[in-house]
């Protein structure tokens, strides 16, 4: 067996993290997940492979198809709640002001719920833009969202509730 390619481990720790609660931390389970989302992007992988520069659009797919899939998993667990926040569907979306506003309606959403998840993906790519320089400023707006989205989160959650915020 060839060894793996740190994409590809990076994918399967991916996998293994955000459905813990699913595998129980077993890896075999998670490159199971892994590999039923990569047959179901078999077509981009191909693409991917001959183009190397859509090699960031296979990574996209690849996590929003895994936000999809988890979203379905928590739909069928009644007393848990979830809510999903894609940073990157408009231009203004992670700014401070955008980004509070998304926080809290998923908070509100999520407010009945006593066991919780929120999951954030596409904030660094909306923020850092990989086709530009990772500047200072980028990366200090960056470290700067997470932190608010974190306080946010802790200061707005109701008490005794479990929330787990995902950042993808």
């Amino acid at each position: 067996m060839p060894p793996r390619s740190r994409d590809d481990l990076r994918r399967l720790h991916f996998i293994n993290a955000i459905f813990a609660h699913a595998t129980g931390q077993d890896l075999y389970l998670a490159e199971q997940i892994k590999a039923a989302i990569a047959f179901s992007l078999a077509e981009l992988e191909e693409q991917s492979a001959a183009q190397p520069e859509l090699a960031g659009k296979y990574d996209a797919a690849f996590n929003a198809a895994a936000a999809a899939l988890l979203a379905k998993l928590f739909s069928h667990l009644p007393r848990h709640g979830f809510f999903h926040w894609d940073a990157s569907l408009t231009l203004a979306a992670a700014t401070p002001l955008f980004t509070r506003a998304e926080v809290m309606a998923g908070l509100r959403h999520l407010a009945p719920f006593r066991e919780a998840t929120l999951l954030v993906t596409n904030l660094r790519p909306a923020l850092i833009p990989p086709t530009r320089r990772a500047t200072p400023r980028r990366k200090r707006d960056y470290e700067e969202a997470l932190a608010f989205i974190r306080d946010l989160a802790a200061a707005r959650t109701v008490r005794g509730s479990n929330l787990q915020l995902l950042f993808l």
